[in-house]
């Protein structure tokens, strides 16, 4: 069996670094909700795909 590679391995979650919003302007803020917005999207996205997955495997071993 070949060894497993680093980049194989289940990554931990990053945790994110909660900025302070001291001296930002609106405009620096809603930049910010944007990226995050944009991040969440990217995490629904991946959801779905492995829920897609997850129907799939179930439909294919259901019992008939």
């Amino acid at each position: 069996m070949a060894p497993i590679e680093e980049d194989e391995l289940p990554r931990r979650r990053q945790v994110l670094e909660k900025p302070r919003f001291d001296g930002w302007d609106v405009s620096q803020l809603q930049d910010y909700i944007a990226e995050l917005k944009a991040e969440i999207a990217r995490a629904e996205v991946a959801i779905g795909a492995r829920n897609d997955h997850r129907s799939a495997a179930e439909a294919f071993f259901r019992k008939p």
